[in-house]
């Protein structure tokens, strides 16, 4: 287990449009430091009217972060929003410490969790998109004085340093970028040969921290007869982020793919979204989407908000969704679950069964609508039929007379309309 290896000082800047939402993105920039391994040492916040155009925040409130940190023995100051490349320049030279934006830290994050190769991919090339417009001035011990502009043997060394950083930064984005989009290609067969297949995919999505790893793990307890490998459950921000996929067998071929993905938050940077946009495909191509919502948060109903935010920014807004409220039995409320509203809300916590097997019946539901009962007779000829009924559909009962075998399954629309020659008439 890693341990606590910085002491950090956070500040952030309310400009006055939402007080509250500026007091709980200072809260969960607390909960992001500790998910870092770091230990936020104080807090401290500025009303402003407006963003200071060199320090983020006004010249005198620097002062004070800058002797609190010397104060608490600040190894590290973050801020609560993403800072402009000038603004962390000169933030580092006034305030004499290392200094650190949102973004930043969440890409930080991101590099500790990943796992697979596609994750490690993604995130060190959104690190390096961060990173290349803020090299300059990261050499300032280095001379910049050189001869007269021109060739590189005639910049200074801190020069020639920055220009060969950049050049190596670019070419490495480059790389993956062309890595990634192998990726992509990869994960697009596996797509259409799950298509071919007809096996519903269902995304979970949400918050972080909601619990989708939760109900993840708890319907391979329920539903595989071998054990499969689990996803890591933790009461931590970004606690997973590998995306994983698994097949959930819940009996007479009614199976799906069930997938669950990084979690969502307030501010999460752009080039992060973009960097994981193959991984985060999986929630564009779902048939159903579960928004996990930990409704034992008090601001669940903002989380729930950031979650639909951002499924509208991977163009997901509009895929059919079911809203899992989560953890009703720690909400603090006389909330009955597990509770279904609809085809769409339901209530339940992930540890127990019966909202389990509520939610798995919900799912079917709807994943298998376009499932409609149908009566075929088969001639004993075509016994090819059988085996694609028996693996593609829910048979209901099978009869063999004199001309064939009588069939009767709820299979997919367009197998109906496809082996529409073999249908009984009532």
């Amino acid at each position: 287990m890693e341990e606590v290896y910085e002491k950090v000082l956070i500040v952030g800047a309310d400009f006055g449009t939402d007080r509250e939402a500026f007091e709980r993105s200072m809260k969960e920039m607390e909960s992001l430091a500790k998910a870092c391994f770091m230990e936020p040492v104080g807090v401290i916040t500025q009303r402003m009217e407006s963003m200071h155009k060199g320090l983020y925040i006004g010249p005198g409130k620097a002062d004070e972060v800058r002797e609190a940190a010397g104060l608490l023995e600040a190894e590290l100051v973050i801020f609560d929003d993403s800072l402009t490349p000038s603004q962390l320049r000169n933030l580092q030279k006034e305030l004499e410490k290392p200094v650190m934006d949102r973004t930043a830290l969440i890409l930080d994050i991101f590099e500790r969790r990943a796992r697979t190769r596609e994750a490690r991919l993604q995130v060190e090339s959104a690190k390096l998109k961060y990173l290349l417009p803020r090299l300059v001035g990261m050499h300032g011990a280095m001379t910049r004085q050189g001869g007269a502009s021109g060739s590189m043997s005639s910049r200074g060394a801190g020069e020639k340093k920055l220009e060969l950083d950049r050049r190596r930064i670019e070419h490495r984005i480059a790389e993956l970028s062309r890595e990634l989009k192998a990726v992509s290609r990869e994960r697009k067969v596996q797509r259409q040969k799950r298509e071919g297949d007809r096996i519903p995919l269902v995304a979970l999505v949400g918050y972080t921290n909601a619990g989708k790893s939760t109900i993840m793990n708890a319907m391979l307890d329920a539903y595989m007869q071998k054990e499969e490998k689990k996803v890591l459950e933790k009461d931590m921000l970004f606690a997973t982020l590998d995306t994983t996929v698994r097949r959930i067998n819940t009996g007479n071929n009614k199976d799906f793919l069930l997938s669950d993905t990084v979690g969502f938050i307030h501010k999460l940077p752009h080039d992060l979204v973009e960097a994981f946009h193959s991984t985060l495909e999986e929630v564009e191509n779902a048939d159903l989407l579960l928004h996990v919502v930990d409704y034992s948060d008090s601001h669940y109903r903002e989380q729930a908000k950031t979650t639909r935010e951002t499924l509208q920014k991977l163009n997901a807004g509009a895929i059919p969704a079911i809203t899992v409220y989560n953890k009703s039995d720690k909400s603090g409320e006389e909330t009955a679950y597990p509770r279904r509203i609809g085809e769409d809300k339901i209530y339940i916590s992930a540890k127990d069964e019966a909202s389990l097997r509520m939610l798995t019946e919900m799912i079917l539901e709807r994943v298998y609508e376009d499932y409609l009962p149908a009566e075929f007779l088969i001639p004993y000829d075509e016994g090819r039929l059988i085996s694609y009924f028996s693996q593609k559909a829910h048979v209901l009962s099978r009869e063999y007379v004199e001309d064939g075998i009588r069939l009767k399954v709820k299979c997919h629309k367009a197998d109906k309309d496809k082996y529409a020659k073999y249908l009984r008439t009532q």
